[in-house]
């Protein structure tokens, strides 16, 4: 009896580990972002911080797609 060979679940595998990889450097970048650029008045910059942080990558796109072009428009960077 021929013992078949499927490449589907290396192919699952490598596909959800480049999803995973993708999302954990997208996570750093925000965080990075957030830590380099965010101003420092009031609290709003350690608020960000512990929303990635705790939010993981809900928290992350929330910044990115809000505070972060409100922040670009306020003070430029």
């Amino acid at each position: 009896m021929e013992q078949s060979f499927s490449l589907f679940p290396l192919v699952f595998m490598l596909i959800c580990a480049g999803v995973g990889l993708l999302t954990f450097c997208f996570w750093i970048w925000a965080l990075v972002d957030c830590l380099t650029k965010e101003p420092s008045k009031g609290n709003d910059k350690i608020i960000w911080i512990l929303v990635i942080v705790l939010l993981g990558l809900i928290g992350a796109l929330v910044y990115v797609f809000v505070r972060r072009p409100q922040r670009i428009r306020e003070v430029g960077n």
